[in-house]
């Protein structure tokens, strides 16, 4: 079986933890009225939270981790 005929039959609990120790989300956010940039895991839940999105990449990347952005 190929790796498309794999992913054709990938359970939703294993769709869910696809990309959890490669990937992190990083979406802007409004706490307290104020602009700031929330961590998430690949599969959504939030895992931080830095004042800038700078901070939020470098924060990610010094965890071995993929940043990518959410608008």
């Amino acid at each position: 079986m190929n790796i498309a005929e794999k992913l054709r039959h990938i359970t939703e609990q294993d769709f869910a933890v696809m990309g959890m120790q490669q990937v992190a989300y990083i979406k802007p956010t409004v706490v307290n009225g104020v602009t700031a940039f929330t961590i998430h895991a690949a599969d959504g839940t939030q895992i931080g939270i830095a004042p800038n999105r700078d901070v939020a990449f470098a924060a990610v990347v010094q965890h071995e981790l993929e940043p990518v952005s959410l608008h």
